[in-house]
C-alpha cells in the first residue's frame, strides 16, 4: 500500500476545512475495498480552535500527539488503514478503513489512554465502495488543480520567482470530444489566448498548447486555472495544467 499524502483546503458545509489525505492509495481502491469495507472516524472536539474553526497553533502539538498514537494503535490491533484527517468547525476527525472491527473498542482504550481531556466520540459503518475516501476526502479536479498550482508557486519561489510579475504561461488540454475543437480555439483567442500548437498525449489523445501573458501569483493563477477547467469542460475538453519559467527581477 502507497504512502502519499497531500494538504489542502475545502468548503465543507459552509465552513473552511483542512484536508489530509493519503492520495497514494487511490489507485488501489479496487482491491482494497474487499479488504477494508468498513469506515471507521475518531472526532475530537479542539479545545482553542481558531476564529475559522481551524486547529490553533497552541493546540497542534497535541493534536499531532493524538494523530501518531492513533496510527500506533492501529497498526498494534492489525485492524485497518488510516487514510485521511478532517479539521473542521471546531473538531479534528480521523478516518480509518477497517478489515474488521471485533476489538474496535480495544483500539480506542488504547489509542487515548493519555486523551482522557479530550471530548471523543468515535464508530464505524459499511462502506465498501469507499465513497467517504472518494466523496469526502479525495479532491474534485479543480481542488486537485489548486494543490498543483500551490506546488508549482512554492517551486518558483523557492528558485527567486517574483511571482508579482508577468510573463508567458503556458498551458495544456486534452480533448475527450474533438467535435468542438475550433470553437474552443476561438473561445481561447477571444480572452487572449495564443494557440502555440496541437499535441497528443501518450495515449494518443489530441490535444492544445496555448499561453498567455498572466501572473502566476497564487490567488491570479488559480482564479485563472479554474476558469479555464470551465471552459475546457463547456467544450468537451480537460485542462492538463501549466507551466512558466522563472522571473526574478
Amino acid at each position: 500500500m502507497q504512502e502519499y499524502w497531500e494538504l489542502y483546503m475545502k468548503n465543507l458545509e459552509g465552513n473552511p476545512a483542512s484536508i489530509q489525505f493519503n492520495a497514494g492509495i487511490s489507485m488501489e481502491i479496487d482491491k482494497l475495498k474487499y479488504i477494508y469495507p468498513t469506515i471507521a472516524f475518531v472526532k475530537a472536539k479542539l479545545k482553542e480552535p481558531k476564529e475559522s474553526g481551524l486547529l490553533g497553533e497552541n493546540e497542534e502539538p497535541e493534536i499531532l500527539f493524538m494523530e501518531d498514537k492513533l496510527e500506533a494503535s492501529m497498526i498494534k490491533f492489525r485492524i485497518g488503514t488510516y487514510v485521511g484527517r478532517v479539521i473542521s468547525d471546531g473538531y479534528v476527525t480521523f478516518l480509518y478503513y477497517l478489515q474488521f472491527t471485533y476489538n474496535w473498542e480495544d483500539f480506542i482504550e488504547f489509542a487515548l489512554t493519555e486523551h482522557q481531556n479530550y471530548e471523543v466520540t468515535h464508530g464505524h459503518s459499511e462502506d465498501s465502495e469507499w465513497n467517504y475516501y472518494k466523496n469526502l476526502l479525495y479532491p474534485t479536479a479543480k481542488e486537485w488543480q489548486l494543490i498543483q498550482n500551490h506546488k508549482v508557486c512554492k517551486a518558483l519561489s523557492e528558485q527567486g520567482d517574483n511571482l508579482h510579475l508577468k510573463r508567458a504561461i503556458s498551458h495544456k488540454l486534452f480533448f475527450e470530444n474533438s467535435d468542438r475543437k475550433e470553437e474552443l480555439k476561438e473561445a481561447l483567442e477571444e480572452r487572449g489566448f495564443k494557440i502555440q500548437q496541437s499535441i497528443k498525449n501518450k495515449e494518443g489523445v489530441e490535444g492544445l498548447e496555448f499561453y498567455r501573458i498572466d501572473k502566476p501569483f497564487y490567488h491570479d493563477i488559480d482564479e485563472l486555472t479554474l476558469e479555464l477547467i470551465d471552459l475546457c469542460e463547456a467544450f468537451g475538453a480537460l485542462y492538463d495544467g501549466w507551466e512558466t519559467s522563472v522571473v526574478k527581477l
